[in-house]
């Protein structure tokens, strides 16, 4: 089962072919050939010990695989490190938050903003500089609902604050591929509607592809264009959510016993 179905090629924003890495002999990530259309909403699913972050790493450059390919745009990425990865425009989040502690929630995003404008941290900018970075900051900050907290110290947020800061970071890069890893971890039950409410809208504004780990069915089955299944390293599906659901494959493997497991909402 593929998700991508006839995709043309020029659809296609990012493709892995044959993508395996082994640690001590052992394959984490197992021969997993992935498309990945442009604009489009793909999850990555699967248990604990799956693959899953160990695929993100692979796809932003924080390791290097043992055989296979990544392109991205068309583009051999595969030996490129993360800062080359992210100049091309891909941005990832991570599972634990990224920010600076000591600095206020809107300079956290200006610095993401000059980081991408290629101005380093400079106190003597002009005036007029200084604002536009700072608007596009606020700007930002408003499409993750935290354009209120704009002045507070970034240590001061709670957690699930502190994720949508992680979020208005990476969109200030303007990347136009997201790979978020597990948005919604550590986060209260109160605090995950609001963290689903601005990928909701990151996907609704049809700019970006996004692809997500997360392992809350029920926010997966209602951002996603298509989802893929990784099991013990491998690509065990890949379809609709409709498509996935019925897998009797999946199901035996994976989603059957997934209700059952309360655990299951953390980890990798």
């Amino acid at each position: 089962m593929n998700g991508t179905g006839s995709a043309r090629a020029d659809d296609i924003v990012l493709a892995t072919d044959g993508l395996t890495i082994a640690f001590g002999g052992h394959a984490a990530v197992r021969d997993v050939s992935l498309k990945i259309e442009r604009h489009r909403f793909k999850s990555i699913i699967g248990p604990n010990g799956a693959g899953k972050t160990t695929l993100f790493n692979l796809l932003s450059g924080q390791l290097r695989p043992t055989a296979g390919t990544i392109r991205f745009n068309d583009q051999d990425i595969t030996a490129l490190p993360p800062f080359r990865r992210t100049r091309l425009g891909m941005g990832r989040s991570f599972q634990l938050t990224n920010v600076f502690p000591n600095l206020t929630v809107l300079e956290n995003v200006r610095l993401a903003v000059q980081s991408r404008q290629g101005v380093r941290l400079n106190w003597h900018a002009s005036p007029r500089a200084f604002r536009r970075f700072e608007e596009e900051a606020q700007h930002w900050l408003d499409m993750v609902l935290l354009g209120n907290r704009s002045g507070a110290m970034a240590s001061y947020l709670a957690h699930g604050e502190k994720r949508k800061l992680e979020l208005a970071m990476l969109l200030a890069l303007q990347p136009e591929l997201l790979l978020l890893d597990e948005p919604t971890a550590g986060i209260s039950i109160e605090e995950v509607p609001a963290i689903l409410e601005v990928i909701r809208k990151m996907k609704e504004e049809g700019k970006r592809t996004i692809v997500l780990i997360e392992h809350k069915m029920d926010m997966v089955l209602d951002l996603s264009d298509t989802i893929a299944v990784l099991f013990g390293g491998r690509l065990l599906a890949d379809g609709r959510p409709e498509e996935i659901m019925s897998n009797e494959t999946v199901q035996a493997a994976y989603l059957g016993g997934l209700y059952d497991d309360a655990a299951a909402s953390a980890g990798n």
